[in-house]
């Protein structure tokens, strides 16, 4: 039985131990949980619960203008998922096997983006030239232009408006740079710890500056703070059509997890 609610308190009461249960394969449902209760503006949210034998074993949210995401839960809950949820589904995000299940009841997805959840290892620095810094207020153009060239590169929003985002990891000192000869290069975002996890993303580096390897030397910045001084475990995602970036996480020390989909259902426009 699914059970939705608009109160992000009362949903953690009843799913955050659930969750907990697998940090990392819920990274995304506890960093966003961990976001709104840092002041995340999360209007129009909806979170909802599968309770099966009396126990939580499932957990789905939205949070406009973002896909519906899904928690690793059994295969069992998606039909009954797509009946109770309140309105139209027409783009998720979860385990590639939620997903599959979901297109056998709604039918062949639009379109489907596959990526590969990755947990680091033993971290290897690479020896790129420059060095790594907390970014800091006076980056904040920078970082908007960035975040915005990001999420039309990849064809995805960063949740939401780029400059509402910015303001929000910067104060959260999440957002961190590669600097070349006193210029940023590169740039990586940090998730705050949920579950002792941390995420790295997203990761971006400008066309004029790819193929020097600072995308992964940023990363791995990030990652060494991460687990020097914020978390236990770093995860990340990579688009699994994007063989180069798979390649430069696994090369410093990122091992692969879990596959993940986000579908996007209905007629083309």
């Amino acid at each position: 039985m699914w059970t939705f609610t608009t109160d992000v308190e009362e949903y953690a009461t009843a799913a955050e131990a659930f969750l907990l249960a697998d940090p990392v394969g819920n990274t995304v449902p506890l960093t966003v949980l961990a976001n709104i209760r840092a002041g995340m503006p999360a209007d129009d949210a909806s979170f909802g619960w599968w309770t099966r034998d009396g126990e939580v074993r499932g957990a789905a949210f939205r949070t406009p203008p973002n896909p519906i995401a899904l928690a690793r839960m059994p295969v069992a809950s998606i039909a009954s998922l797509v009946t109770a949820w309140r309105g139209e589904i027409t783009e998720v995000l979860g385990p590639q096997e939620l997903t599959g299940a979901l297109a056998e009841v709604l039918g062949e997805p639009r379109s489907v983006l596959s990526e590969r959840l990755y947990r680091l290892g033993t971290l290897i620095v690479p020896g790129t030239a420059g060095h790594g810094r907390l970014a800091g207020v006076a980056d904040f153009p920078l970082l908007v232009a960035w975040f915005q060239a990001f999420g039309e590169e990849v064809g995805l929003g960063v949740g939401g408006d780029p400059v509402q985002q910015v303001e929000h990891r910067l104060a959260g000192r999440q957002l961190f740079l590669w600097e070349a000869d006193g210029v940023p290069v590169s740039m990586a975002a940090l998730s705050p710890a949920a579950g002792g996890v941390c995420r790295i993303g997203p990761v971006y580096t400008p066309p004029s500056c790819r193929r020097r390897g600072y995308g992964a030397a940023v990363t791995a910045f990030a990652s060494r703070v991460a687990v020097e001084t914020r978390c236990e475990q770093v995860v990340l995602f990579a688009d699994l059509a994007n063989p180069t970036s798979n390649a430069v996480y696994r090369s410093i020390g990122y091992e692969p997890v879990y596959d993940y989909a986000q579908v996007t259902f209905g007629s083309l426009p």
